[in-house]
């Protein structure tokens, strides 16, 4: 693609480069339209990115209207750079997760270390400190030496960044499919806290305030990121002139400046430069305050030589933020800057007229309604069809998979690498830095201690893809029900969430309906169970030879902790403690582990989920567990009844299980029906924790030895030693990534 300024627009329209940007000719012709002119080389490329999917929602803005994004604990929802929410004591929470797959897929470390710096400035912008790190990551599975490669360089690349700027890598989680051979996702969310008033916005208001440039120098690194993030990737030229390269060290002086920064009065706004780099923050920043911006590209600190305006406006080169500061305290700002070892410079002003007007080299390069970059960007109403395969998935009958040998087939999942110990991942993230990591990687919800304060928060990312593929409404409703249990098994309470939307080409109205139906049970959910929608992100296109990823809506999800005394492992704690199953169990296999191991595909109904159950049943065990009944809790999740047992037991205690079911052997241990819980309780407390409890059925005791005994209608079907399986479980992936085909 030609990024030359002297292309003369009469160019542009006759050999429609604007396509190559990303345009169409609809498109194009809006962009004339609201110039009343040609537009010119930098003002296309400006439109284009702007007008992207990633920057612009063009086709997902109507479904995002449908989640509840509001309560009386929101102090900001969805519109800024992330979500904050009250915990109390003046202090609030800010957080988001968002993707970075595109880039992952092609240059894996880079794309996953700057999906980690991004979503970093992104919270500290809003004034907060990072204080916690999760992730969510998609790949193949681990059969090829490509996902290999891309598992490892995805991890190496999210370490590499998050242990040097010390903000804890505290949870996550990573699922393997063939539906993510080609296409991984990554996806980053970052936790920051902040006083109540020292929540800042991304605006540019007061009309000759000073624009300034913070951080590292802008090089070409990442031009049309945004666009490439909006578009299949090109198996046959796939682009690494749009991954951006991020340094750490910079970052972290950049989080340390910001922050000291936003105490100064002479802050207006503040804003990271993302996707679109200088043109999405000031654009954005103008927009929201009503006012216009004009900025002059020679002031900005450039890497590279002879940089033109296109590329200096559309370069994502990371460790920059854009700020306005009141006129005539522009040093007060540049001196803490200075401080910090981080450059900073005044580029421009705010002005009255609601223009985006830039200059170099004493001309006018650009000049664009502000409004015409964001507010009136296209909003596309999709054509949506429900997907062929789905209706005959739902007239399918639950039927139960023949299993000859039960040991073994637990054995096989805790093999699974979506079950298997994730420990190879986490061990190479820092997860105690700030040392308020109270339960790290490796349990349902991360618990981090609010510094000094007799309180913490849970944290949790989730989301079963298979489900939402299955049936998309029925499995966005769980996606957000498991986020949900994971918080309360921690001992919190559930308030609220952040979302990472990745699926497919939008334009193929079935996959368009995976997405509708999906945000349709996201929303119903989120409503019942009281955990508003306060910030996000949507990727799309992510398929290559015209297949999609599995919708894949990831769940961040965020809770509090009262009292430290509320924090609840999900492990087994002692001998003799009673066991207990929450809920009911079903014939429920489609989309299940055990259909995975046995078939090598999915088919059939996705569990089912009455969220009034689901809310009943968390709002009891919560209260158990604040009264001081429960041991420990764990929810029931792929795998079913069985692989939750053996991950209670699985924490070194040397301690084992012994269980009495009644029913269907395969049902009671592999079915993977919803709302369900394993806790355990001492005996001096059984009757004080039945007594709060509408559906716990005691099914066994933990035991002394190491044994994994389990009995159903009086006949033994399970006993395998619990060290033995532990081992299985925790050397899966390392073994499958030392393996070669």
């Amino acid at each position: 693609m030609m990024k030359n300024n002297n292309v003369q627009p009469e160019q542009i329209e006759r050999e429609k480069l604007y396509e190559d940007m990303g345009l169409s000719d609809q498109e194009y012709s809006k962009v004339k339209d609201v110039l009343k002119r040609l537009p010119n080389y930098t003002e296309t490329g400006i439109f284009s990115v702007m007008w992207s999917e990633h920057c612009s929602y063009k086709t997902s803005k109507p479904l995002l209207k449908k989640f509840p994004t509001t309560a009386p604990h929101v102090l900001q929802g969805p519109g800024e750079g992330a979500g904050v929410i009250d915990i109390g004591d003046n202090q609030a929470v800010v957080f988001k997760l968002e993707s970075h797959n595109s880039p992952s897929a092609v240059e894996p470390f880079e794309g996953a270390a700057t999906g980690v710096g991004g979503i970093l400035r992104d919270v500290f912008s809003m004034g907060a400190k990072p204080i916690a790190a999760l992730n969510s990551l998609r790949f193949g599975n681990l059969t090829t030496d490509r996902t290999r490669m891309l598992l490892s360089e995805v991890v190496r690349g999210i370490a590499s960044y998050g242990n040097v700027i010390g903000v804890p890598t505290v949870g996550g989680e990573v699922q393997f499919d063939d539906s993510y051979e080609e296409n991984p996702l990554v996806n980053a969310m970052i936790v920051g806290l902040v006083d109540h008033d020292n929540v800042q916005k991304g605006i540019a208001a007061g009309v000759g305030n000073t624009v300034i440039y913070a951080g590292g120098s802008t090089g070409r690194d990442g031009i049309h990121g945004a666009t490439f993030s909006s578009d299949v990737i090109d198996e046959e030229a796939e682009n690494t002139s749009a991954v951006a390269i991020g340094d750490p060290e910079v970052g972290k002086k950049l989080i340390d400046a910001c922050l000291e920064v936003t105490y100064s009065d002479a802050l207006v706004g503040i804003q990271d430069m993302g996707a679109a780099g200088l043109t999405s923050s000031a654009s954005e920043m103008a927009s929201k305050a009503g006012t216009g911006i004009e900025m002059n590209l020679n002031l900005i600190p450039q890497r590279e030589k002879d940089m033109n305006a296109y590329e200096l406006m559309l370069s994502e080169s990371q460790e920059r933020m854009l700020l306005v500061v009141k006129k005539g305290q522009e040093q007060e700002i540049l001196d803490i800057f200075a401080k910090h070892e981080v450059n900073a410079t005044a580029v421009g002003e705010v002005i009255e007229e609601k223009t985006f007007r830039i200059k170099q080299h004493d001309e006018v390069v650009a000049d664009i309604p502000v409004d015409a970059l964001t507010e009136d960007a296209p909003v596309y109403h999709m054509p949506s069809e429900e997907a062929v395969y789905y209706k005959a998935f739902q007239q399918e009958e639950n039927r139960i998979p023949e299993v000859q040998d039960h040991g073994s087939t637990l054995r096989d999942l805790l093999q699974q690498p979506t079950i298997a110990s994730k420990e190879w991942v986490y061990e190479q993230y820092d997860s105690d830095a700030q040392s308020n990591t109270i339960t790290g990687p490796g349990s349902d919800a991360a618990v981090v201690q609010i510094d000094g304060m007799d309180k913490a928060i849970a944290i949790t990312t989730d989301c079963n893809s298979r489900y939402i593929y299955l049936d998309p409404e029925m499995g966005g409703r769980i996606a957000v029900a498991e986020a949900a249990r994971n918080i309360v098994c921690s001992g919190a309470k559930p308030l609220a969430l952040t979302d990472g939307l990745n699926y497919g080409n939008p334009t193929n109205p079935q996959i368009f309906w995976q997405m509708e139906k999906s945000i349709d049970g996201i929303s119903e959910a989120s409503r019942l169970l009281e955990t508003p929608v306060i910030s996000g992100n949507v990727s799309m296109y992510n398929q290559s030879h015209g297949e999609s990823i599995f919708p894949t809506p990831i769940i961040g999800m965020v809770g509090l902790h009262q009292s430290l005394d509320h924090v609840t492992p999900n492990h087994f704690q002692a001998a003799d403690d009673i066991i207990y199953l929450i809920g009911d169990t079903y014939v429920e296999f489609g989309g299940s582990e055990l259909q995975n191991v046995l078939e090598k595909t999915y088919s059939g109904k996705a569990p089912a989920i009455d969220l009034q159950v689901e809310t009943k049943r968390q709002d009891q065990l919560l209260a158990a567990i604040r009264q001081g009944t429960v041991q420990s809790a764990h929810d029931v999740a792929e795998g079913g009844l069985a692989v939750a047992l053996a991950e209670s037991v699985f924490n070194g205690k040397g301690f084992g299980v012994k269980i009495d079911l009644t029913g269907d052997a395969t049902t009671a241990l592999f079915s993977e029906s919803q709302s369900r819980f394993v806790v355990s309780v001492k005996a001096e407390n059984k009757e004080r924790f039945e007594a709060m409890m509408d559906d716990a059925k005691q099914i066994g005791v933990v035991t002394e030895d190491s044994t994994f005994n389990v009995n159903i209608n009086n006949n033994n079907v399970i006993q395998e030693d619990v060290d033995t399986l532990n081992k299985l479980w925790k050397e899966a992936i390392p073994q499958m990534l030392k393996s070669k085909v």
